[in-house]
């Protein structure tokens, strides 16, 4: 098949690209860097031409709801259109675990972008992820100031990226599940992020002091709390563990 990646230069589409390329497929690896910009559709058309299948794994650069939210509209709008012209036969969008029930935020555009992709003309698949085992590594990064790091207090359900990769190659070509419009997958264990965020800098021999922050105002914190980025009845659960992630990537 000839798939084209949308957003093949980041953490996840690189994985994507790499799984596909191994299973034989024809990729696409679509990039403002390759002169394809998604949002303005500058570059589209060309890059679709040919293409059975699309896969979204885009990321805003922003976790500002408005602008996130007009990042993934007109993102998500262009993929349908200019794949609708392409004659392109399926659509596989990276979202999160839980974001139909979030009130602000970035998760909130997430839900904004899912409805757009499953509304387009082209049929497309949704599969939401866990944070990934690297989210723990982003966020040490994100909070920290001086010989401290903040990290947000979350309940999740992490899994790897690459796992997350596999699973979307396989929706793409067509061997993965693809009962109903919606898909999840989460990693094997129920973690704390600050408990992450703490156990990484350790593995790595970093003596900063990780503490919790919580947002007293964000209205989707008791979400949060009562699990709602965890995985439900039906999640696929794939390892593996962030414990095991550790011992191969530190």
């Amino acid at each position: 098949m000839r798939i084209a990646v949308a957003g093949a230069t980041g953490m996840v589409g690189r994985y994507v690209a790499e799984v596909l390329e191994a299973g034989g497929h024809d990729v696409v690896a679509m990039s403002r860097s390759g002169g394809v910009d998604v949002v303005t559709g500058d570059g589209l058309d060309k890059a679709l031409a040919g293409a059975d299948c699309v896969v979204d794994v885009l990321n805003a650069g922003t976790i500002d709801q408005e602008a996130a939210t007009a990042f993934f509209t007109a993102a998500t709008r262009n993929l349908q259109q200019a794949g609708e012209r392409a004659g392109v036969r399926r659509l596989v969008l990276l979202s999160i675990l839980g974001v139909d029930r979030f009130a602000g935020g970035y998760l909130a555009a997430k839900a904004v972008q899912e409805r757009v992709a499953l509304a387009g003309p082209v049929p497309a698949h949704v599969l939401r992820a866990a944070q990934f085992h690297e989210f723990a590594a982003q966020n040490l990064a994100w909070g920290r100031r001086g010989e401290v790091s903040h990290v947000p207090r979350m309940r999740v359900q992490p899994v790897a990226a690459e796992a997350v990769a596999r699973a979307l190659a396989d929706l793409a070509t067509g061997t993965g599940r693809q009962a109903g419009a919606v898909t999840e997958i989460a990693g094997p264990r129920e973690e704390e992020l600050v408990d992450m965020a703490a156990r990484l800098a350790a593995r790595r021999g970093d003596p900063v002091r990780v503490e919790a922050v919580e947002g007293p105002s964000d209205p989707d914190r008791d979400l949060v709390r009562g699990g709602v980025l965890l995985a439900g009845p039906g999640t696929v659960i794939a390892g593996p563990t962030f414990e095991e992630w550790l011992d191969t990537a530190s």
